[in-house]
């Protein structure tokens, strides 16, 4: 996966925005004002920090040693930075909707409801 094809999966999801909070090289893709994806998108290798739920978070480090790692300067009991051109298209896809759908549940009902994710 390119890092244009990762910004354009992050951007796809209703209400995803891309801000730049920490400096011009790294990318913050947020849902109701709240992160569900961030990482510098001109890294080599390329790396995307993506919020998990704990127990599956334990299981990918285990499936993915070396490629999907704790978090990078984030709880790493609910994040993993994930090695985006290393793992297959269609997982970092699923990671992403699972982070993105996990920062949703968060959000007040009314901004869900928006969303169209009840």
């Amino acid at each position: 996966m390119t890092p244009e094809r990762l910004r354009a999966l992050c951007l796809d999801f209703a209400g995803a925005a891309e801000e730049f909070p920490f400096g011009p090289e790294t990318s913050v893709f947020k849902v109701g004002g709240r992160i569900f994806a961030l990482g510098a998108l001109d890294g080599r290798p390329l790396t995307v920090n993506l919020k998990c739920d704990p127990e599956e978070a334990l299981r990918l480090r285990a499936e993915h040693p070396g490629l999907v790692v704790p978090g990078y300067h984030m709880n790493k009991r609910h994040w993993n930075t994930v090695t985006v051109g290393a793992l297959p298209e269609s997982l970092v896809r699923e990671l992403v909707e699972d982070s993105y759908d996990l920062v949703v549940a968060g959000l007040p009902r009314a901004l869900r409801l928006r969303l169209d994710r009840p």
